[in-house]
């Protein structure tokens, strides 16, 4: 995939019938001039701070909550509410070209409007290692567009993009109709396999205890759709074929030019022409992550027919941000039902898509969520429960001499013996360079280390295996495998002798478990800061990563004080969520005791085979 949507264009100053003007030219132009100018891919590698972000985006957002145009869903879901998150990701695109515009000397010296290279698309998209999720960006067109430029001869997107845009598959009937589903007292929802590991065990708590539920399955990626359940008491509902697939314009948001902007420093951004460019995002956006307006208006009137059909006085989400979470919510609180949000994945205030959560009842891993659960909780009743994570209690039944041999059995593959020591990466779908970037300076810093090391690197549920074929070409004569995707981290940590992570909730279980952990990264990259909680150490260079493989073993064990910080971990999560659900049925506005401890931890199943599965 074409990382830069502008391909070869440059911005230079030109002269405009004797009036000078920044423009968007070609390389074969750029060659012969010698007024300022850049490549616009040197105009986008130039730092910006993701820090530098944070007031402008709010701004923004800000500014399109009040304009004036809001179509909503027949339940009366606004669209910037429901899509906030891939509308404020491709606002933060639009910031960050016009940062780095106003860091470009000559530019910020002589401001001015910007013209468009004709024929260019507006809106585009960016590399990502993701299987599914389509990484939106505006194009350096775009940016001219929004300053005010006309742009008579440019389509809304690129050609690449226009590619993408679904086609109308036929909406089929859920395999079972709604009018067929057994009344229970709880709906889950689940559209990735990270959601359904979270949520599965606090079913499976609410069976053993005699109270049904429906588990509703949005996944679109059928690799991280949910398994069919053998027990009797858990029901599974598919989504229909194509509800997540359908494609179509958004009348209300073609809107014309007013006199409505936002100011960014000492650029003026047209709202209007936003909200246009905006609305490509809805039209061509697809799957359970990126949902189009037209799908979000089947699946509302879908997910009502389900709570009307099952009638619960719960709906358990572990994600109300996204489109579908917040959608499913906004369904709940307008049935009346309550709602929970139990945390799949590790927070920092850096990392939030957007700092919102929607629920009534809100269950994080460990004490340092709370803080941000709290700041970002939007519910009038909110309240916050630090009760673990329920697919961390399986964690105990987790087999060092199984996951070792299958570590072995991958290195040793072609050369028939394997590495005294192995260190496995938990990946993320970072872009493809940024995980270039991180492979680098770890296979650096285990070939600079004593020990005879080995890596395995376990790719993240949702990314593409493709993306790995160049850094295994660029391992050179270190032993570097790659995990079977369905077995991931979870499948292998235990067998390491270090688990090394940037973001990966990996490197908290492997914490948990005492496995040596190493936090990656260049200095100022964002991780998981588990190394100042003293569960791991963070490593920025090559040579840092040698010294701290030498040194794994030299480290005390983390204080059980500094695991709960991070993650409260007893083995029985998942049974305190459903506590928490039983309780809120029978006395809705009662507090929930939080030191109760009778709760039964979950019955470990041991590991089959080599490799312990991630679902």
């Amino acid at each position: 995939m074409n990382t830069s949507p502008s391909g070869d264009l440059s911005l230079a100053r030109i002269d405009d019938e004797g009036q000078p003007m920044w423009a968007l030219v070609g390389s074969s132009r750029f060659d012969r001039m010698q007024s300022a100018r850049i490549r616009t891919v040197e105009l986008e590698a130039l730092s910006v701070d993701g820090q530098e972000l944070v007031t402008p985006v709010e701004h923004v957002m800000s500014a399109l909550e009040e304009y004036s145009a809001r179509p909503r869903t027949p339940g009366g879901a606004d669209w910037l509410h429901v899509q906030h998150v891939p509308a404020r990701r491709f606002v933060s695109q639009v910031l960050r070209k016009l940062l780095a515009l106003s860091a470009w000397e000559p530019f910020a010296a002589a401001p001015g409007p910007v013209g468009v290279a004709p024929y260019e698309g507006l809106v585009g998209m960016r590399s990502s290692s993701s299987r599914e999720y389509r990484a939106y960006t505006v194009t350096w067109s775009g940016i001219a567009y929004l300053l005010g430029a006309a742009a008579p001869y440019n389509p809304s997107r690129t050609a690449q993009l226009g590619a993408l845009l679904p086609a109308d598959v036929a909406t089929t009937e859920s395999s079972l109709l709604s009018p067929e589903l057994p009344r229970s007292g709880v709906v889950a929802l689940s559209w990735s396999s990270r959601h359904a590991a979270t949520l599965l065990p606090v079913l499976t708590e609410l069976a053993r205890e005699g109270r049904p539920s429906v588990l509703v399955d949005l996944a679109t990626d059928p690799e991280q759709r949910c398994l069919p359940e053998r027990n009797e008491r858990i029901r599974l509902c598919p989504a229909p074929t194509g509800l997540l697939h359908l494609s179509g314009t958004v009348d209300e948001l073609q809107l014309p030019d007013d006199g409505h902007v936002v100011k960014i420093g000492e650029h003026t951004v047209r709202l209007a022409r936003l909200v246009r460019l905006l609305s490509v995002l809805l039209k061509t956006s697809a799957g359970c992550t990126q949902p189009s307006w037209r799908s979000v208006v089947r699946a509302e009137t879908w997910l009502d027919g389900v709570l009307a059909a099952v009638r619960p006085h719960t709906v358990l989400v572990s994600n109300d941000t996204s489109p579908l979470g917040a959608l499913a919510v906004h369904a709940a609180e307008r049935h009346g039902m309550n709602t929970v949000h139990v945390q799949h994945g590790a927070w920092t205030k850096e990392s939030a898509a957007w700092p919102a959560l929607h629920s009534r009842d809100i269950v994080v891993m460990g004490e340092r969520d709370v803080p941000l659960a709290r700041a970002w909780a939007r519910h009038p009743k909110a309240e916050v429960h630090v009760l673990g994570q329920p697919r961390f209690d399986a964690l105990a039944s987790l087999g060092h001499e199984v996951q070792r041999r299958y570590l072995e059995k991958l290195l040793a593959r072609g050369t028939r013996h394997s590495p005294a020591r192995i260190a496995v990466w938990a990946c993320q779908p970072f872009r493809p360079d940024r995980l270039n970037e991180q492979a680098d300076l770890l296979m650096d810093g285990l070939r600079m280390a004593s020990g005879n090391w080995g890596l395995v690197i376990a790719p993240h549920p949702a990314q593409s295996n493709g993306v790995f074929a160049p850094l295994l070409q660029g391992a050179g004569s270190l032993p570097v495998v790659v995990a079977d995707p369905r077995v991931g981290a979870r499948g292998c940590l235990a067998g390491a002798d270090a688990v090394v992570s940037a973001y990966s909730t990996c490197g908290i279980e492997a914490a948990l478990l005492g496995v040596p952990v190493i936090e990656v990264g260049s200095p100022g990259e964002r991780t998981l800061d588990l190394a100042s909680h003293g569960l791991a150490q963070r490593c920025s260079s090559a040579h840092e990563v040698a010294t701290a493989l030498a040194t794994l073993h030299d480290r005390p064990r983390p204080s059980a004080q500094a695991a709960d910080a991070v993650c409260r971990w007893r083995g029985d999560s998942a049974a305190q969520v459903a506590r928490l659900i039983s309780h809120r049925a029978e006395n809705h506005d009662a507090p929930f005791d939080h030191n109760h401890h009778d709760a039964r931890g979950t019955d470990s199943v041991p590991a089959q085979g080599e490799g312990a599965p991630t679902r």
